[in-house]
């Protein structure tokens, strides 16, 4: 009898992974339209998920292996869209303006992470100095999805400003995950400096020889083949974890660096669109939100002691002004004016999901620690709220001083136009969607 109720009781706890499953999903998504109510990303939503069923708050769930794994893929994922969304075209013709204001907005995220990351954990090793600097490296992500919302909102995209965040958010990405690869590849004891810069220089020159045979023989086959386009996605996805799995395993490299890749070799062909529009909708319906919430249940409120509360606070205070400040600086250098440096500036400051990746992959490789899960949660939920308050407070002074001065004329690039041209897809799209959905409904109630 006592065995058959231990069996039982087994049988519920290998079981239970899919009750924490359905729980993630549903409440992710709750949460989800619960932010995108009040103009949040719905990445928001998810992470309070995580906050509030992990050992923050309930307790109800715990991070599993099974959770663990679907959220690496999640990231890897998420890391490969990024790549195939980033138009290689588009980031060649940035030019040199784009290129230094997100030169600037890498290092002096770096410089200061490092700096407060310094104060509160002194580098005594190499080891305890590597993670300061991984703490400057997750201030470099950028997400300008709400600034471009806002700019948008404020009818100033199509402007110098905005083409200049547009421009320099697309060189900050490519940045971000060189400064990762970099770092990332120096984790663990006794790593000789030499032998990481061969690892990286192999790993990049793997990358392009790659990249050449598959834009030569690869590409054109897909551009041409017009019969049944699902195996695209198959042969796709298996490119992206072979990527991901060469770039780890042979190069020290981080695995979603060579997701990232593989989505930036595979850019603009094209079925690219139908590719994304695939990924989108296996990520959406469990990938991301297993990632995000996982994200959300690594913090655990007993590690906020009084110093990680006031590291929180300054990281997010340097957070902030290492982008306007950095970003600002090279727009200057570039020959803005100062009210558009400024306005440059804050428009970087969002870090979004990015951030959440790097830090996610940080812990992996034990570049950081689980007690500052928090602070860069705060980080990412805090600039995403404050961009586009401060955006809008700084057109409506630009506005009040500037009546007679028009600081920013509207212009018309390659890369504003494509942007446009996007959005205007997504919104036919979205119309096309709730036309159909009140058809059928006035078919079922005929």
């Amino acid at each position: 009898m006592d065995s058959l109720l231990n069996l039982a009781d087994l049988g519920q706890f290998e079981y239970k992974y899919l009750l924490d499953l359905a729980l993630i999903l549903v409440s992710t998504k709750l949460l989800g339209m619960l932010t995108r109510r009040v103009q949040l990303p719905q990445v928001v939503g998810a992470l309070l998920a995580g906050l509030i069923l992990g050992p923050a708050f309930l307790g109800v769930i715990h991070e599993t292996e099974i959770i663990k794994s679907l959220a690496e893929v999640g990231v890897i994922v998420l890391m490969f869209t990024a790549g195939m969304e980033t138009d290689v075209k588009e980031l060649k013709n940035s030019g040199l303006k784009s290129f230094v204001i997100a030169l600037f907005g890498v290092i002096v995220p770096i410089l200061v992470g490092f700096g407060i990351s310094e104060i509160f954990h002194p580098g005594v090793d190499s080891a305890a100095r590597m993670q300061n600097i991984f703490i400057g490296v997750i201030l470099t992500a950028t997400s300008v999805s709400i600034s471009v919302e806002t700019l948008k909102e404020l009818g100033k995209l199509s402007t110098r400003t905005g083409n200049a965040i547009l421009g320099a958010a697309l060189i900050d990405d490519v940045l971000g995950i060189i400064a990762l690869t970099v770092i990332t590849s120096f984790a663990g004891t006794g790593v000789a400096l030499w032998t990481v810069i061969v690892k990286i220089l192999a790993f990049f020159a793997f990358c392009a020889v790659v990249a050449i045979l598959v834009v030569k023989f690869g590409i054109p086959w897909i551009n041409k083949y017009q019969k049944d386009l699902r195996r695209f996605n198959i042969l796709a996805f298996t490119f992206c974890l072979l990527m991901a799995f060469c770039s780890e395993y042979f190069f020290g490299v981080s695995d979603i660096t060579g997701a990232f890749v593989a989505g930036l070799i595979l850019s603009n062909n094209r079925k690219t669109t139908y590719m994304l529009n695939r990924f989108d909708t296996v990520s959406y319906l469990l990938l991301s939100p297993m990632f995000f919430a996982s994200v959300g249940l690594k913090v655990e409120i007993d590690s906020m002691s009084s110093t990680i509360i006031w590291f929180s606070i300054l990281l997010l205070i340097g957070a902030v002004l290492s982008k306007i400040i950095g970003c600002g600086l090279g727009a200057k250098i570039c020959g803005y004016t100062n009210l558009q440096s400024t306005k440059i500036g804050i428009g970087m400051v969002s870090r979004g999901e990015v951030a959440l990746i790097v830090a996610t992959k940080g812990a992996a490789v034990g570049l950081m620690t689980q007690e500052f899960f928090a602070p860069i949660i705060i980080v990412v939920v805090v600039t995403t709220i404050v961009t586009p308050i401060m955006l809008k407070a700084v057109y409506k002074w630009q506005d009040k001083h500037y009546q007679h001065i028009e600081d920013d004329k509207h212009i018309s690039t390659k890369l504003l136009e494509k942007h446009a041209e996007k959005h205007e897809l997504e919104k036919m799209s979205q119309v096309a969607i709730k036309l159909h959905n009140d058809a059928k409904q006035g078919n079922n109630e005929k």
